[in-house]
């Protein structure tokens, strides 16, 4: 059996195999409270409760399905019950049954947003293919139809990206172009050319990877532009009055750096002999670019969420996300390279995420802490998922191919 990255320290302490197994049991149960009867998963406050009357979103109904299909695939009691809830929401209101594709907000009066986005239907894609390699009634369907939509509808070829957003009818397209939906296009293609077994699909995330990571980030110094016009100009001044913005903010995102190192390493593991050289050296400059710039930058332990383009912290709040793509990151290349200072790394992240972001008296992980690490809410109020704190419980634990779901069906967990 492939044993994946080593983890720090014995494997009951903090980081542990036993310690994130039971850490990953402890995010599911918070999480299990989100599922809706009528399909779907709400916005989780504090204490882990339905926020009342707020409406249920696209992305936390499919990362909440992907990870109880995880949790399935580990064997949780009621884990695939969990899951339905949340395929059945995805075939049911949130489905655009008349133009195909899916509704990013709705309520029990029906979408309250007609506008699409590959951000959300990305992870649509990352769902059905957690559901599918799960086993689960109807995931095979939903997977072939979200994947047809995303490349359809949203995948350039002249550019080798996703665009972003159509109206309803799929009729007008915004000019608005964005990297974080490129990003978890990627994560998905990865995922369901694993599931469905289709190259195709992985060769699409590698011209999207290439892209970004190849060429963008060290034209950059690393701080990869998130914002782009139609012709995919960078646009370096995107939202600089919302600099705090949690899906658009200004300026450069350490934590995206993070991910992109980490599924740099996932694809040049799928890829095996045909990986390009540039792979392993990118996944490492992007790593060291966010330690350098994101990490202890402001004389405080903890990963700051932005930076501008000569690397200067704007928004100091340090996200529970930013710190658990870290996390995975450090795995991904230990397992890469088996140099022990990724583990140490690690070791040190899981020590601060331990001791500052989990919240051992009502569950789950605040999502977000201050300059000073004492619990915020300026971006980020309530809990509202467990998918970035799920995956680094995960990733320390699995090989780096396939892709999470498919090696947790192929009995490839260590611990």
């Amino acid at each position: 059996m492939t044993t994946g990255a080593g983890t720090p320290g014995a494997a009951g302490a903090v980081g542990g195999d036993r310690w994130l197994a039971a850490e990953l049991d402890r995010l599911l149960r918070f999480a299990e409270a989100a599922a809706d009867p009528d399909g779907g998963f709400g916005y989780l406050d504090d204490d882990g409760r339905p926020v009342p009357g707020r409406p249920l979103e696209l992305w936390i109904t499919c990362r909440m399905t992907h990870v109880f299909a995880l949790g399935h695939l580990l064997g949780r009691p009621g884990a695939a019950t969990l899951a339905d809830v949340g395929l059945a929401g995805l075939r049911g209101r949130f489905h655009d049954a008349e133009h195909g594709g899916w509704w990013a907000q709705v309520d029990a009066e029906g979408p309250l947003t007609t506008a699409k986005t590959a951000y959300e239907h990305a992870f649509v894609v990352l769902a059905a293919s957690s559901a599918a390699a799960a086993g689960r009634p109807g995931a095979g369907e939903l997977l072939a139809d979200a994947v047809a939509v995303l490349l359809d509808h949203f995948w350039d070829d002249d550019a080798g990206m996703l665009v972003e957003e159509w109206d309803a009818a799929w009729t007008a397209l915004d000019g608005y172009r964005g990297v974080n939906a490129n990003m978890h296009g990627v994560e998905a293609l990865l995922a369901a050319a694993d599931v469905l077994d289709d190259p195709t699909l992985r060769e699409r995330a590698g011209r999207i990877l290439t892209r970004v990571v190849h060429d963008l980030a060290p034209a950059h110094d690393w701080r990869i532009p998130e914002h782009f016009d139609a012709t995919w100009t960078p646009l370096p001044d995107y939202h600089h009055d919302q600099p705090a913005h949690p899906f658009r903010p200004y300026g450069a995102t350490i934590g995206h750096w993070l991910e992109w190192s980490r599924l740099t390493l996932h694809l040049r593991a799928a890829l095996g002999a045909d990986a390009p050289a540039w792979m392993l050296d990118h996944a490492v400059g992007l790593f060291d670019a966010a330690v350098r710039e994101g990490w202890h930058a402001d004389g405080a332990d903890g990963f700051v969420y932005t930076v501008d383009w000569d690397g200067r912290p704007v928004v100091r709040q340090r996200m529970h996300w930013v710190v658990a793509e870290a996390l995975a990151a450090a795995a991904a290349l230990h397992e890469a390279t088996g140099e022990a200072s990724y583990a140490a790394h690690e070791a040190a992240w899981w020590s601060y995420a331990e001791t500052h972001l989990l919240d051992h008296e009502r569950g789950s992980w605040h999502h977000e802490l201050d300059p000073g690490n004492r619990p915020s809410a300026t971006t980020w109020a309530g809990k509202p998922d467990v998918y970035h704190a799920v995956g680094a419980t995960l990733v320390p634990r699995l090989p780096l191919s396939p892709t999470t779901s498919v090696a947790l069906r192929d009995g490839l967990l260590r611990g």
